[in-house]
């Protein structure tokens, strides 16, 4: 089916809904380097028209991918539910963005829609939405995942403690966990990205975790990012493994070039389930996305990297994940050029995500040759915080020094507490106050040289 709107007498035709989807896109250099985006302002503005007159119906039946040809999609049409859609059916993409943008249409609204609404559904009238409009929404909505503590609970944000280390050095590693621990970093887990996948390397990690977990009865959960593979033969050789990672991308092809598909995560996630780890719930999955992989991959299909992501975001779903983040600045400049890409991205996949009703956080962050800058982050991490993000990264001095790339601070994340009057998950409160590093308002404390986590563990 073909669309077109008409400006100053003339006619902007868009061939399909994936053309059209592509060129009401905003202005970013990934969709430049696909050559799918609008090719000026004014075709930009005709499709958002064209858009917000498309039906939602006309999700359901206009594939962007293949059906035949793209496990994504066969997923995205068979999980829909029919009969919650019955309740935005009959709306347009426009009336959609005005309908959740009422002040009626809230969290219990919302939640009772998340398995009606397809990615492309979310991703479609994101892009007729102001930044505003899309924290005024995700704002709105209400995602809670459990595991050792509860994560997403309203006026509460959590942090991952990233203690990456570029040779997996276990002293290294241990140093920055007590670090990020001592500022109230780690409530939403945990989480180490190796140097390498190497099984012994991985398992050592997890052990170090476990170790200091157990040893202080903090209640988070740990999380060693290795490759799903990995993580599945740890799992079978009886590995302390609490959350399975794996980054994940919008279409079949994608997935194929990181080595997975839906079975393999399916048994990932049945076998780290198994282990039955967790004390307050059983969300044991986290996933990372970001946009620009399906591009990178030559895997996109001529779709928009945003409309791509959101796609992601039905496979996030499915596993009923305790933690998904978009690490928005990471693939650099030729996807997301400069700070005002990033923020507008990260905006997008936060709402996409929490409007699928998943447990959305953010990876603030940017690469060294990207036109950006701390201040950047700063803003994007403010609007993040009014958002209703469930969580950030929390890196020493915000500088990873194995990824390299510049993300947030343990210091910003006390920076968004102190501002937006945020709490941690309570579990982790209750015991960030028991050892003494907080008070009951949250405020840290003065740390005790005599503390036992800082002496005979280094």
């Amino acid at each position: 089916m073909s669309y077109h709107f008409t400006i100053r007498n003339k006619v902007y035709r868009f061939k399909d809904l994936k053309t059209l989807l592509a060129k009401a896109s905003p202005y970013r250099t990934g969709d430049v380097l696909a050559g799918v985006c609008a090719e000026s302002y004014e075709e930009r503005v005709a499709a958002q028209i064209a858009l917000a007159d498309v039906p939602l119906k006309t999700f359901l039946n206009e594939a962007i991918i293949p059906y035949e040809q793209d496990e994504i999609t066969r997923l995205i049409i068979d999980s829909h539910d029919i009969g919650s859609f019955s309740l935005i059916s009959h709306l347009t993409v426009g009336e959609f963005r005005d309908w959740l943008l009422k002040n009626e249409t809230d969290a219990d609204v919302l939640r009772s829609v998340e398995n009606a609404i397809t990615p492309e559904m979310a991703a479609a009238v994101s892009k007729l939405m102001r930044n505003q409009d899309l924290i005024a929404v995700a704002r709105k909505c209400e995602v809670v995942t459990k595991f050792r503590d509860t994560i997403g609970l309203r006026g509460h944000f959590s942090t991952r403690l990233q203690p990456n280390h570029p040779t997996d050095d276990p002293r290294g590693v241990a140093a920055s966990i007590i670090d990020g621990l001592l500022y109230g970093s780690g409530d939403a887990c945990i989480g180490i990205n190796p140097a390498t996948d190497s099984p012994a390397v991985v398992l050592n990690l997890l052990n170090l975790i476990d170790n200091l977990r157990q040893q202080f009865e903090i209640p988070t959960q740990s999380c060693v990012l290795s490759h799903i593979t990995t993580t599945i033969e740890l799992i079978n050789r009886g590995a302390p493994v609490d959350l399975c990672f794996q980054s994940i991308g919008g279409t079949e092809k994608t997935n194929s070039s990181f080595g997975i598909n839906l079975a393999l995560i399916e048994e990932a996630y049945q076998a780290t389930l198994s282990l039955n780890r967790g004390t307050v719930g059983q969300n044991v999955m986290y996933f990372e996305t970001g946009q620009g992989s399906e591009l990178s991959a030559n895997a996109h299909h001529g779709v928009d990297q945003q409309t791509c992501e959101a796609r992601a975001y039905a496979i996030a779903r499915k596993y009923k994940p305790l933690l998904v983040n978009t690490v928005v600045g990471f693939i650099g400049p030729e996807y997301l050029y400069d700070g005002k890409q990033i923020i507008r991205a990260a905006l997008e996949d936060h709402f996409c995500g929490k409007l699928l009703g998943l447990p959305m956080g953010v990876d603030v962050c940017y690469t060294n040759h990207a036109e950006a800058d701390q201040d950047d982050m700063d803003n994007l991490l403010t609007l993040l915080g009014v958002a209703g993000c469930n969580f950030i990264m929390g890196i020493p001095g915000s500088d990873d020094i194995m990824l390299n790339y510049q993300s947030t601070s343990f210091h910003d994340a006390l920076y968004l507490r102190k501002s937006l009057g945020l709490r941690h998950a309570p579990e982790f409160e209750q015991w960030l106050i028991k050892q003494g590093f907080t008070d009951v308002s949250g405020d840290l404390l003065p740390v005790n040289p005599s503390h036992k986590m800082l002496s005979g563990i280094i």
